[in-house]
């Protein structure tokens, strides 16, 4: 099967990032970070909604309850879709100075990991957040630059992150149990790549596959770290990647609209693409359990 980008017709963000494929409602939510908002995107009808939020968003997840825990520049806080407010949660403003929050994923158990970034992208002043069920937040990684691309292999014993201030994606043995993680090492370093690492996803064989924004391709790792493939796409700066669709096997990914860190956007920045014929699948997403 020959591999198909679609552009998706009526998106163009400033910062797309976080895509998130619903199986209970088989669709798409992503986010525009810059001009803050939060996206859904219906395949089979094409229409697209949107509801702006009050803060620049680095990531989301839908939760259990209904409505959305949204990691903003700040902290953490609760958002309802039919009224458009945003509630901070208790005890969840934990940004530093200097840091916003940015990429954040779900785990099996239904925590919401999310991490910061230096806001000068220059130094490791960040950290990886945990938001357990009972709205607890904990520290998971001390020191990081820029987190982005946080997700797990299938059995769920593997965490992965990227900094990319850093150029390079680790990996750690998680506990989902504890939801812990211990024996950090590095997983892939991004050489001769011509960007950084980005948003990534876990397909269900355990590949990893992450957005290299301002390199214009996705990488596909193997569990051990080495290169599987490449594939090249329209855009320099694309951001993130998540399986979708009815079979879990359309990879959609979304991209950056404006220059950022010197890097230009090209003519389709800001486009959501859908990307067919890769011949794997992912995996489901959890909902946020809190």
């Amino acid at each position: 099967m020959t591999i198909t980008i679609e552009r998706i017709s009526g998106v163009k963000t400033q910062l797309g990032e976080g895509p998130v494929w619903d199986i209970t409602e088989k669709a798409l939510y992503w986010i525009d970070g810059h001009a803050p908002a939060i996206y859904r995107l219906d395949p089979k009808t094409n229409e697209v909604k949107s509801w702006k939020v009050p803060k620049q968003i680095g990531s989301f997840a839908l939760r259990e309850k209904g409505g959305a825990i949204c990691a903003m520049s700040d902290g953490f806080y609760f958002f309802d879709f039919a009224s458009g407010n945003a509630t901070p949660v208790p005890n969840g403003i934990v940004a530093k100075p200097g840091t916003n929050f940015n990429d954040g994923k779900t785990d099996a158990r239904g925590r919401f990991i999310a991490g910061t970034l230096d806001a000068k992208f220059a130094n490791p002043i960040g950290s990886v957040f945990s938001l357990d069920s009972a709205l607890k937040c904990s520290v998971l990684e001390p020191a990081i630059g820029c987190t982005n691309g946080p997700c797990f292999s299938p059995d769920n014993r593997t965490f992965y992150c990227s900094d990319s201030i850093s150029r390079t994606i680790s990996a750690y043995d998680y506990d989902l149990a504890s939801g812990t993680v211990s024996n950090k090492r590095q997983f892939a370093a991004i050489r001769g790549l011509g960007g950084v690492p980005d948003g990534a996803t876990v397909d269900a064989e355990g590949n990893l596959w992450s957005a290299i924004a301002g390199g214009g391709k996705l990488v596909c790792y193997k569990p051990n770290g080495s290169v599987a493939r490449t594939v090249e796409v329209p855009v320099p700066i694309i951001t993130s990647v998540m399986f979708g669709g009815d079979n879990l096997d359309v990879l959609y990914a979304t991209s950056i609209g404006m220059k950022i860190l010197d890097m230009e956007p090209g003519p389709e920045g800001g486009a959501l693409f859908a990307i067919r014929g890769l011949r794997v699948k992912g995996k489901p997403e959890p909902r946020f359990a809190g």
